[in-house]
């Protein structure tokens, strides 16, 4: 499967890059913005990615400005601005997806996840996925049928030839909740199973008996990217709205949380026996 690119995170990429020369340069956003005869504002939105397209002609003008004369550095930095504008697979989904979650997650070179009341999103199963979605009683049968698609195209990041690596720690709660039936749970975790057998993905379990942890607040993500520009994000899904953290001090609190999660967790062998014991009791 070929890897698409993320307009969400070669925006960022860009925005970061251009806002870093502007500190060297030891400028404010409003003299770049008087020098070059723009608004203010248009120089803030470039910057913090609120503007979602770059022409070439202001990114000339602001890497001229900021003296950047390394043509290899430039054409990266068009490059970046040109693939931006493009639109990934989940533009379709946009009803269904709240902010950028997959624009990160198709570029992110490691994808932490802690879940503490059902099976991580790219480890569910079509029927696990439709229970999950149906418990929500407003949704139309066409409006399930497509979250369970955007859901299932998601998963795709793992099949690819350079997948990430995927480590996520699982609550005992999210294996005993039976969601839908007996069979479709029982499906769900030999699924579990199955990914965990993977070279670049890791489960582990969090046990009822190790009683409070570092992650009692709640479930969460962090991704990680390869490329030095790009930094770490951490998600946080609320029934309203999806909160992106990427401050030092916030992810230092996820890293800490997630540390204290997967410290606390079985082994992934331990886990594993632990995910068939309770397919066993699910089939007796």
């Amino acid at each position: 499967m070929q890897r698409s690119h993320s307009p969400s995170v070669r925006r960022r990429r860009l925005s970061a890059q251009l806002r870093r020369y502007r500190e060297q340069s030891g400028k404010t956003t409003g003299q770049v913005a008087k020098e070059l005869g723009w608004a203010q504002t248009k120089v803030s939105k470039i910057e913090t990615g609120f503007k979602r397209t770059v022409g070439p002609a202001d990114l000339d003008a602001l890497l001229d400005f900021y003296d950047v004369k390394d043509s290899e550095i430039r054409a990266s930095l068009h490059e970046c601005a040109r693939l931006a504008k493009q639109r990934g697979w989940w533009a379709k989904y946009r009803d269904v997806f709240q902010g950028a979650l997959p624009d990160f997650e198709t570029e992110a070179s490691a994808i932490r996840a802690y879940e503490s009341q059902v099976i991580p999103g790219l480890l569910q199963t079509p029927e696990y996925a439709e229970e999950i979605f149906r418990a929500n009683q407003v949704r139309s049968e066409k409006e399930i049928a497509q979250r369970v698609t955007a859901r299932m195209e998601r998963q795709h990041i793992l099949n690819r030839v350079d997948p990430p690596a995927y480590r996520a720690v699982i609550d005992e709660a999210a294996l005993r909740r039976l969601v839908g039936s007996a069979e479709v749970m029982s499906t769900q975790l030999r699924h579990v199973t199955h990914m965990a057998a993977r070279h670049n993905v890791d489960i582990q379990v969090l046990p009822f008996s190790e009683g409070a942890h570092t992650a009692t607040v709640g479930s969460f993500v962090i991704m990680d990217f390869s490329n030095p520009l790009d930094q770490s994000i951490a998600y946080v899904d609320t029934p309203t709205s999806s909160l992106y953290m990427e401050e030092d001090f916030e992810l230092e609190r996820f890293n800490s949380m997630f540390a204290g999660a997967q410290g606390a967790a079985l082994s992934p062998a331990r886990s594993l026996k632990f995910i068939n014991e309770v397919i066993d009791f699910l089939e007796e």
